[in-house]
């Protein structure tokens, strides 16, 4: 299986940066960079080397999730990397318009951290195989 090195985290709130820190580390014991905005992710994408997965929330201030995902596919991003959008919007058109923009995966907060790690374990095999399954996880 593909090892989890470095994730990216793109949230607009300190505590649940400290939170995917916490939950990462005891998972995976990756590293965690931040960014409090879209705007903020995508410098430092073309700075960063390494990132392996995104998770990304989708209301943020000055550049938001959704955003993000179409300046990525619009610049035609040359690293494939696989982005998870954790946000507390469970809009069934929001989920649908994330996974057009390329998302693997969409979280609806607040979940359990051991839907997180089902989530990233499927989408780093797949990864892996080359083979591409996008889900969707609910609490409950």
């Amino acid at each position: 299986m593909a090892t989890l090195s470095k994730v990216l985290v793109v949230d607009d709130s300190k505590l649940i940066h400290q939170m995917y820190r916490l939950v990462l580390m005891r998972y995976k014991g990756c590293t965690i960079v931040d960014a409090m905005n879209g705007l903020e992710a995508l410098e430092l994408l073309t700075k960063e080397d390494g990132i392996d997965l995104i998770l990304l929330d989708i209301n943020m201030p000055i550049m938001n999730g959704v955003q993000f995902m179409e300046k990525l596919k619009k610049n035609g991003y040359h690293k494939p990397v696989p982005i998870i959008v954790i946000s507390t919007e469970d809009k069934e058109e929001d989920t649908i318009r994330a996974m057009k923009l390329g998302a693997r995966g969409y979280i609806v907060k607040p979940f359990k951290s051991e839907m997180l790690y089902e989530l990233v374990d499927k989408i780093l095999l797949k990864k892996t195989s080359a083979l591409i399954e996008k889900s969707v996880y609910r609490a409950g």
